[in-house]
């Protein structure tokens, strides 16, 4: 089963395209896809975005990398069910892929840049793919304090007068959170004017309590939390869980706050 390294879990009947379906339109709208340009999408999952972007180019392409073989032949299927012909996908670590050098005029990527082993390196990389004053555009995670979907379940999970449960699994999913770093990340990688744009659009856990508790009990950080209690102490921290999205349910469905960057760069 595929792990989604964006919120580090596996593939469960709610998908995470249907949790940041919210985020989607707001990315879309920055990127500005051009009809001749070319463009490869980092950390592309089952590639919607990567399809969405090939219907804009439609006179240039779409390239979509992942580090699943699993999600990669999925988004394959799934371009070829909606007759794609401009789009590829490709399994691929893009901190270290050969990439053709100067081929695309635009890098995105919807949380998926924020697990790399050696940012400066991938970001390097991805530059010398893009063509001069080629553009990244890619949305990432602000701080796990300002996101109430990882507040919410860590403090479910936490035992009752304890602190936060540790959720390991997902900090990597907050590494670019802060602008200053991440500023000094892409100028060293070699992209200037660097700019951060707040996204405030809630997430989607599922139509009912029952679909958000399997969302949620699929994350990696949430197993592992309860790997650590023993069987009584982790039935208490899953009816916590339960209760916890019972308060976030409404009539269309569970949803969470959430805060992420739009963050631009032209390669220099």
């Amino acid at each position: 089963m595929r792990q989604d390294r964006a919120s580090g879990h596996q593939a469960s009947p709610l998908d995470y395209d249907a949790e940041v379906q919210r985020h989607d339109d707001v990315l879309r709208r920055a990127w500005g896809v051009q009809p001749h340009e070319h463009v490869v999408d980092i950390g592309c999952g089952l590639g919607q975005t990567t399809c969405a972007a090939a219907r804009k180019a439609h006179a240039g392409s779409a390239l979509g990398v992942d580090i699943s073989a699993s999600a990669v032949e999925r988004a394959r299927e799934l371009a070829r069910a909606q007759g794609i012909g401009n789009v590829a996908f490709e399994c691929a670590d893009a901190q270290v892929h050969l990439f053709p050098q100067e081929r695309f005029d635009l890098a995105v990527s919807r949380f998926g840049s924020m697990f790399f082993a050696d940012p400066v390196a991938a970001f390097s990389n991805v530059g010398q793919a893009l063509r001069p004053a080629g553009r990244l555009v890619m949305m990432v995670w602000q701080a796990r304090d300002r996101n109430e979907w990882d507040v919410a379940i860590r403090q479910a999970l936490a035992e009752p007068g304890g602190s936060a449960a540790t959720a390991s699994a997902g900090s990597a999913a907050f590494s670019l959170a802060h602008p200053p770093v991440v500023r000094g990340i892409l100028e060293a990688a070699g992209f200037a004017g660097v700019t951060f744009t707040d996204v405030h659009e809630p997430v989607y856990y599922g139509p009912d309590v029952a679909a958000a508790l399997d969302w949620a009990r699929s994350f990696a950080c949430t197993r592992q939390a309860l790997d650590r209690l023993d069987h009584a102490d982790a039935a208490s921290a899953l009816g916590r869980l339960q209760e916890m999205l019972a308060a976030h349910l409404g009539q269309d469905g569970v949803w969470f706050g959430s805060r992420a960057w739009i963050v631009t760069a032209r390669r220099r």
